[in-house]
This record gives structure tokens, C-alpha cells and sequence, in this order.
């Protein structure tokens, strides 16, 4: 059967659209583009613009990145015409998007760095919005993201930057179609499949252009479910499920005073999908107001960081109970508080100032209602706000089978928050791969450094002295100091380590910080508690305090078990501090506050380009059950786990490492020192259904390895020795060996993440596997340079997955370690020393760049030192050396300041922050004519990245 072209495709989906009622307009470069933006301008402000005018609308919308545009897309423009008047141009009608104007048109040609001709592109208005990539059916639709992503690099800038305007993506090879957000940013892990209200996806390019793509639905998706996200100064778009959960909560509210629910899945976007609801409800005419709750300070703060996120001061979160108060009476629409000092509220002392509140509607949307809206507090809230209505998110809602017991019976969900508006369950999430797989072990023994069995007894014990006896303790500490970083790929990930009482984080903590004084690790621990209530139960409620003002407080006041165990997290806190420079403690309920931010932000920080992982790297964080709910980090990905877990709060624990983030970050590590296999399957079962239990967990390592024992042989069919790789003919051959390649760097990436790893039970050698892999890389260097020369390639689409090649622990300090071994080789074993370390470099995607340096400094420095001790510094004195030529060299070529240029270097390197043109162009000469700009702009930007990457990157032993 032969594919179908990408010309077929193509023609169909404009007709298919032009059926849809978009406008076919026929727009073949940048020129016609701005002449078809006048007039669409015109036709939608219905007046006419002079040239005059219109190019003061042209330079208002050239100004500022893709994240900036956004905004002015959004805004009006206060225009001065000619005859002195105001007039205030509009680019969209949020408002009613029957006033919007939608055309199509396809092969738009525009030349940036490079010429590119863009595939299908949607107008509204006359601003392209959405740019449809196609490739033909059995071409892998990541190709059609890469190439997204070159066009944004090279031209999408230029002609006064109007394919900037661009929110959304789509991607499809005919039978697989998916959307996407316009933020640099992106990955591909960013990418959606269109779906129904039940979640079935739908894949087909015309289904996904009949339900998305019309325009009343396209309209309301750009207008309403795109979020502008200030933190991270990005676009986000909402998947399918979010958008059917925030339209049924809108039509609830709209029809119904009646309670509702919705049921999403852990780590699948819960606060994304309240905040859109809430910003919607709150705009109703019969809302009042809506209010925000959380059932803990902790979530109070992070849901007002993730808010203000969303949208800069959408919230205030409300310090005590009389500024609540204060926003639930004055003209605030939305309002953010916890359940204790919504309590407090409506208590006698304040009942007098919130009682016109009684009779207004208010929309009370619940942060994971699963928790401690199952008390007396639900009950005072509903009673006295009688035109309330509440609408309750959670991924694991409470059933007869899950439901504990308390003075007022044994309640669910459904018994207080009514029906469920909709779901989207943990199997639908792994499906999509919208969250991760767990990845189980269950550890009773393991083989030490001498391959000798050590019992951590995991079986049958229960009883609590054997459990939290110091021999069964200092066991797992060594298990964890041993197999850490393999979980955690050499410390690049975080991992939580979540103990049954207080008492046992104090143990495991003393024996972690007397092994790093015995120098048997490196490992940097913290740890987190309340004041010290007794916390031996495992459904104790392990929350930052709440305000403790008064005696009618919601929570009863934490109060020390014993002064030890203060002490001893002071203690703790001091070691945290020393080990980054800060000044917290217990002794200040605000500082203690500031401690447990300043650890969710480390954990949650790593994923940002700009963190700096030598300097604030935490690895384990060890918990009783705070950071086990509500808690996300998507560079935690190891949950080591030493208590008794159930039902919603294993489903909920084990959630914390399951984000999605990248190709190297397959699963969720779940290493359990306790028996608990039945209790993870009767959660699964209970959250999903009984056949859930294999999709939700990794399989076995016997199965991963036979998905590598296949790639491999797919890979010999293509090459069978790495040397064949030089022999493949075209292309197309190149491209072949490259997927196969990378398919076998997943499974072994997934293959590496079990303890139970061994290159003997492998059909192929870790050298040749590191030669293969030699080749795959000298590949990525030819298309690389390919591309510099501006030649197209048919592998410049192709993902490399670089993420999985990266290894942290080869690196410079360890090259050096390894000449100074070679220092003292002689003859045959030098040769072999020699050719180790070559390999070394040519086999690490970071080392690789330094390759010709290091070798430069084998041949010419090594057989001039006398003594290996010395290599260290005579190393250091030639990289320096070689630093100051290359950057001679750099600024001599592009004619540039090099005190300017190094400062800006300087600054890169702090900040992780890519300077902005301009600020290069300060470092010049002669600032380039307009035409120029652009490219020299870019060169030389690339050109200090490449110098960073070479003389920085990598050096820190």
C-alpha cells in the first residue's frame, strides 16, 4: 500500500476547512502576508487605516518575544490617527468570536537565517495563529515538531515578527494529529492528542479538524484555554480533559445550584484545570464570588505561586482569618484561604461582619477533596453560607472501600460533593502519557560491594522494634547510599524517602549524616516535620502548622512530643543552612515556613535551565508524609519508601515521582524496604479497575530486557558492527540506523534503572555498546554541521535524544584521574590507557566538545610532566591558556569588545539567561544595519554558547 503524500494531505485539510467556513486566501510570502493583514484589520475594526496608521500598527506589533505578543494579541491599541482622533485597534475578540475573521493558507515562503516555506497556516484576522505542520503517513510526527522548532529559529522572526503571533501548533502525519502551545521551551513531551468528553482520543487529521479546528471551537480555545503562564513566561495550553472538566463545572454552576466533583488523576494538571474554572465561574453574572480552598498552609502558599502564575495577582493569599474576612466582604472575585481559616470565618467573633454573605451565591471550589473536608468544618461552611455551592477536585476520591470513619459516620465523595462531572483516571493518564509508569521494587536483599546477600528482612516482619530496630535501618541507609545515584542518573534527580514517625526520620537522619562524616557518601540529606505532634500513627495529618490565634481553631494547636525532638530538627535545620548559606529555624513560625518554601522550591527548581546543580542540589528529602500529597517536582523521580502505605495515600505517595519530564525520565522509581505488592495492586484496582495493575506499573526486567534483546537485533539487521555504520549508502539508511539506535538507548535507559542490572546478561558488551553509540554520535556532529552550512538533510528533523547519553559521572576531573594513571603506564598498557580515554571522549555528549583539547593536551603537555601528582594544576594552567585564545580568536573574528564580550559570558554563565541581541550588539564595533542584525545576532550567540560549552561546562569535578 503506498503512503499518502504530504501534497494529498494537505489539499484535503484546506478544502476540509474551507468547508468549515475558514476564508481560502492565497498568501505566497511576507509581502502579501501584511497586505492581507491590512485589509483583514480593517474588514474586523470595520474602518480603514491610512499607510500612515497601518504602519504604526506594524511597528506595535513587531514589538517584544512570542510570550509578549500573546499579551498584545489580547490587548487594544490606542492608535492617534491622522486627524487627531483615538481609535482603539483590536487583534481578537475574546469576547464573541463570531466577530473574528478565519482564513486558510498554505506554502507561505519567508526568509530569516534561512528560507523556509511553512505547510498550512490558519489567519484569524489576519495574524497567522495556527501553523499546521504536516508529514506523510509512516513519518514519525516528532519530525514535524523538530521541524516547528528550526522554523522558530529561522524565520518565524522575521517580517516584523508576525509568525510570532502563533499560539498553538498542530503536528500530524494523517493517523496521528496532536496540538501544542507556541513557547520556546516546548518538548515534545508537551504535545496533545485531541480527545472526547470520555477521553477517547481522536488521531485522524479530519476528526481532529472537524472537532478542534472549527472555528467556533478553535475561537473559544484561543480565547479562554490558553494560559499565559508569568513564572515561566510561557504559553499553556489546556488538554482535553481539563477543558471538558472546566466546561461541565461552568455549565453546573450555570444550570444548578447542586455540589459536583471532578475526578482527575495525581499529577495531571488538577491546578491548571480549578484555576481556569475559578477565573471562568467567577466572571458569571450570578457569581458572587469564588473561593479557593486548600487544606493545608503549605498548598496555600504553592497554590498562590501557581496561580499568580496563571495570572500576575489573581490571588493575595490571606495571612490570617481577619484578612480573609476582609476579601470575602470588599470587591475581590477570587479568593484564596485554607479550610481553618474559612472555619474561623464563620465563627460568633466574625459572623457579624460576613452575614450579608449569607444569602449571595459563592462557588467554593476544593483543592483535593478527598482530605479534611470530611469533618465538622464542612458542615459549619455549607450551613452558614446558604446559596453556597461547592465543587470538589481529586485524583483519588474516596469510596465505601476507602472511606474512614469518623463522629459523623463513614462518608465519600459522592456523599458530600454529589456526582462526578468528570474523570480522567490514572490509566487514562499513562495512556496519553500524561504521567509516568511506577517502577516497583521491592527490596528484602540485595548484594553488597563483595556480592555477598544482605537481608533487610522486607517479607513478613511487622512488628515495631524490628522494624525501626538501628541494624534493620543502617541496612537500607546503605542500600540507598549504594543504588542512589543508578536511580536518580548520578544525582540529576531528587528523591523522597517517606519513614512512619518522627522518631524514624531522626534515625535515618543521624545514620545518613554519620556515614557523610565517615566519607562513605556525598549525599545531600534535609528533612522536613511538623512541630513535633506525635506522628507514630500513618494517617497522621503531617501539615505545616496553622495559625493558632484562636481556641476555636479548625486543628488542635501542634504541641512538641519533647523538646529533644525540637532540638533535634533545629539541629537539622543548622545543617541545611550551613549547606546552603541560608538562616532558618523553629524558634519563628515564619521562618519555619520560609525553610519548608525554600526546600519545595530546590526540589521544584532543578527542572529550570538556569539552576544551579553543583551549588543547590538536594537529593533526598526525608519525610513522615509531608511533600507525599499535593506536593509536584518533575525532577523527583525516586520515592524510597519505609512505612505502611494504603488506598488513596499510596496512590498519592507514589504520585510525587511520576511527572513527566524528558526521554531520560521513564518511570517512577518506587523502592519499598515493606511488603507492600497487595496493597499497591488493591489501590491501583480500586483508583482504575484489576486490569490496570500491569499499565500502570513497569513490567518486570526480564520483559524490558527482551525489548532490548530485539532492538539490538533490529540494529544488527542495519549495521551489524559498529564499523558497518561508515559503510551505509544514503540517507535514508543513516536515518534507519539512528531510530534503531535510539530505540535501544530507551530500553537500556529503562534497563539501567533496575538494581538488579548486569551487562553479562546482555548480548552485547558495554564497549561495544559505547562504539555504536561513538557512531551515533558522529552522525548528530555531521548534521549539525550540515545545517551550519546551511545544506538540508533528511536527518535534521530526526530527535537524537541527546538526554540519554548525557552520564554526569564522566567528566573532566575524571579524564584527569585517568591521565594520571597514564603517566604512569608504559608501552602496551599506556596504548590502552590511551585509547580508554579517547573513547571516553568520544562517547559523552559534553566531553565530546572538549575532545580536540584534550587531546592537544595528551600529546603536546603529558611528555613534558615530570610527575603525575601535577597533572591537576598543568591541566588547568593549558585550559586557561587555551580559554583566553579561543576568546581572542572569538572577538577578533566578529570584531568585538573582549572586556564587553567577557562580561556578558559571565553573566550567561551565572544566570543561564541568553543575552538579548541588543546586548550583544553593545559588544561590536559598528552596530549592524537592519538586514544583518538577525544573523550576526545569532552567530554570535551561537558562538558563545559553543565556547561556554567547550570551557565551561563539565569542568567542576
Amino acid at each position: 500500500m503506498s503512503h499518502q503524500s504530504e501534497a494529498v494531505l494537505e489539499n484535503n485539510l484546506i478544502k476540509q476547512l474551507r468547508d468549515l467556513s475558514y476564508a481560502s486566501v492565497k498568501i505566497q510570502d511576507g509581502e502579501a502576508l501584511v497586505a492581507n493583514l491590512q485589509s483583514q484589520l480593517t474588514l474586523f475594526n470595520e474602518t480603514t487605516f491610512t499607510a500612515k496608521e497601518f504602519e504604526a500598527i506594524l511597528n506595535h506589533l513587531a514589538k517584544g518575544n512570542v510570550f509578549e505578543k500573546a499579551k498584545t494579541l489580547r490587548d487594544r491599541f490606542q492608535l492617534t490617527k491622522e486627524d487627531g482622533t483615538s481609535f482603539y485597534v483590536r487583534f481578537f475578540n475574546t469576547e464573541d468570536n463570531s466577530k473574528n475573521l478565519f482564513q486558510v493558507t498554505s506554502q507561505i515562503s519567508l526568509e530569516g537565517s534561512y528560507k523556509n516555506r511553512y505547510d498550512v497556516t490558519l489567519l484569524v484576522n489576519g495574524l497567522p495563529l495556527v501553523q499546521i505542520e504536516l508529514k506523510r503517513s509512516g513519518i514519525e510526527i516528532k519530525e514535524a515538531f523538530n521541524q516547528i522548532n528550526r522554523y522558530q529559529n529561522h524565520s518565524f522572526w522575521s517580517n516584523h515578527g508576525l509568525f510570532q503571533y502563533v499560539q498553538l501548533f498542530v503536528i500530524s502525519n494523517g493517523v496521528n494529529t496532536k496540538y501544542l502551545a507556541n513557547n520556546k521551551l516546548q518538548s515534545v513531551k508537551q504535545t496533545f492528542f485531541w480527545a472526547d468528553a470520555n477521553n477517547k482520543n481522536t488521531t485522524e487529521l479530519t476528526e481532529f479538524a472537524a472537532s478542534f479546528l472549527n472555528p467556533a471551537h478553535l475561537g473559544k480555545m484561543i480565547a479562554h484555554y490558553i494560559v499565559i503562564n508569568e513564572t515561566h513566561k510561557v504559553m499553556m495550553i489546556l488538554r482535553p480533559y481539563q477543558y471538558f472538566a472546566t466546561e461541565a463545572i461552568i455549565h453546573q454552576v450555570k444550570n444548578s445550584n447542586d455540589n459536583a466533583y471532578i475526578w482527575h488523576t495525581t499529577g495531571s494538571g488538577k491546578t491548571l484545570t480549578s484555576f481556569k474554572a475559578s477565573q471562568i465561574v467567577m466572571e458569571l453574572p450570578d457569581v458572587y464570588k469564588v473561593v479557593f480552598v486548600v487544606d493545608r498552609k503549605d498548598l496555600d502558599y504553592q497554590t498562590m505561586t501557581e496561580f499568580n502564575a496563571f495570572k500576575k495577582d489573581s490571588v493575595d493569599v490571606t495571612d490570617n482569618t481577619q484578612s480573609l474576612v476582609r476579601q470575602l466582604t470588599d470587591n475581590t472575585k477570587l479568593v484564596l484561604t485554607t479550610i481553618q481559616k474559612l472555619n474561623n470565618a464563620v465563627s460568633e467573633r466574625f459572623a457579624g461582619k460576613i452575614e450579608p454573605l449569607r444569602h449571595k451565591k459563592i462557588v467554593f471550589i476544593f483543592d483535593e477533596c478527598h482530605r479534611s473536608q470530611f469533618g465538622e468544618t464542612h458542615e459549619r461552611i455549607t450551613k452558614f453560607f446558604e446559596k453556597s455551592q461547592l465543587i470538589g477536585f481529586t485524583g483519588t476520591p474516596i469510596f465505601a472501600e476507602n472511606a474512614s470513619k469518623n463522629d459523623l459516620g463513614k462518608r465519600t465523595t459522592k456523599d458530600l460533593f454529589g456526582n462526578c462531572l468528570h474523570k480522567y483516571v490514572i490509566t487514562d493518564a499513562i495512556r496519553d502519557q500524561n504521567v509516568l509508569r511506577f517502577g516497583i521494587e521491592y527490596v528484602g536483599k540485595y548484594k553488597n560491594k563483595s556480592n555477598a546477600f544482605i537481608d533487610i528482612e522486607v517479607e513478613e516482619i511487622d512488628k515495631q522494634e524490628v522494624l525501626s530496630s538501628e541494624k534493620r535501618l543502617n541496612k537500607i541507609v546503605d542500600y540507598i547510599i549504594a543504588y542512589h545515584d543508578q536511580k536518580t542518573f548520578n544525582k540529576d534527580y531528587s528523591a523522597l524517602l517517606a519513614v512512619s514517625s518522627i522518631d524514624n526520620v531522626m534515625q535515618y537522619y543521624d545514620l545518613f549524616q554519620k556515614k557523610k562524616e565517615a566519607g562513605e557518601h556525598d549525599l545531600r540529606i534535609a528533612t522536613i516535620f511538623t512541630y513535633g505532634t506525635n506522628e507514630d500513627s500513618d494517617e497522621a495529618n503531617d501539615s505545616l502548622p496553622e495559625e493558632e490565634e484562636y481556641d476555636w481553631a479548625a486543628e488542635p494547636k501542634a504541641t512538641y512530643k519533647s523538646s529533644h525532638s525540637r532540638d533535634k530538627l533545629e539541629s537539622y535545620i543548622g545543617d541545611y543552612n550551613t549547606m546552603y548559606g541560608t538562616s532558618y529555624t523553629t524558634k519563628d513560625s515564619e521562618s519555619f515556613q520560609k525553610y519548608f518554601q525554600s526546600i519545595s522550591k530546590r526540589l521544584k527548581d532543578r527542572e529550570k535551565e538556569s539552576f544551579n546543580n553543583e551549588k543547590d542540589r538536594l537529593d533526598i528529602v526525608i519525610v513522615v508524609n509531608m511533600m507525599l500529597t499535593g506536593f509536584d517536582a518533575k525532577k523527583v523521580n525516586t520515592l524510597y519508601v519505609d512505612k505502611n502505605l494504603k488506598q488513596h495515600g499510596l496512590i498519592q505517595a507514589f504520585s510525587r515521582t511520576n511527572r513527566i519530564l524528558g526521554e531520560q525520565k521513564s518511570q517512577g522509581n518506587i523502592l519499598s524496604f515493606r511488603n507492600l505488592k497487595n496493597a499497591t495492586d488493591e489501590a491501583i484496582t480500586l483508583f482504575s479497575n484489576k486490569e490496570a495493575i500491569e499499565v500502570v506499573t513497569m513490567p518486570a526486567y526480564e520483559a524490558i530486557a527482551e525489548k532490548f534483546d530485539q532492538a539490538l537485533e533490529l540494529l544488527r539487521e542495519i549495521a551489524p558492527t559498529y564499523q558497518s555504520v561508515n559503510d551505509l549508502e544514503s540517507e535514508e539508511d543513516e536515518a534507519n540506523f539512528v531510530q534503531a539506535f535510539r530505540k535501544l538507548m530507551r530500553a537500556m535507559n529503562v534497563l539501567q534503572s533496575y538494581t538488579d542490572f548486569d551487562w553479562e546478561d546482555l548480548p552485547i558488551d558495554e564497549q561495544e555498546f559505547e562504539d555504536y553509540k561513538s557512531k551515533y554520535l558522529d552522525l548528530y556532529e555531521k548534521v549539525k554541521q550540515d545545517t551550519q552550512k546551511q545544506k538540508t538533510s533528511i536527518l535534521d528533523d530526526i530527535d537524537f535524544e541527546l538526554e540519554l547519553i548525557h552520564r554526569d559521572q564522566i567528566n573532566v576531573a575524571y579524564i584527569l584521574k585517568l591521565l594520571a594513571q597514564l603517566k604512569g603506564e608504559k608501552g602496551a598498557a599506556a596504548a590502552a590507557q590511551r585509547k580508554t580515554i579517547i573513547d571516553l571522549l568520544g562517547g559523552d555528549i559534553q566531553l565530546r566538545s572538549k575532545r580536540e583539547l584534550i587531546q592537544k593536551f595528551i600529546d603536546e603537555n603529558m611528555p613534558f610532566i615530570k610527575d603525575g601528582d601535577n597533572i591537576d594544576d598543568e591541566f588547568e594552567k593549558f585550559w586557561q591558556e587555551q580559554k583566553v585564545l579561543a576568546l581572542g580568536k572569538l572577538c577578533e573574528d566578529e570584531h568585538l569588545d573582549k572586556l564587553q564580550f567577557k562580561a556578558l559570558i559571565d553573566a550567561y554563565i551565572y544566570s543561564g539567561r541568553e543575552p538579548i541581541k541588543d546586548e550583544v550588539f553593545q559588544c561590536l564595533d559598528n552596530r549592524p544595519s537592519i538586514l544583518q542584525a538577525r544573523v550576526i545576532g545569532d552567530r554570535i550567540i551561537a558562538k558563545m554558547k559553543e565556547f561556554v560549552e567547550v570551557f565551561e561546562k563539565g569542568m567542576v569535578a
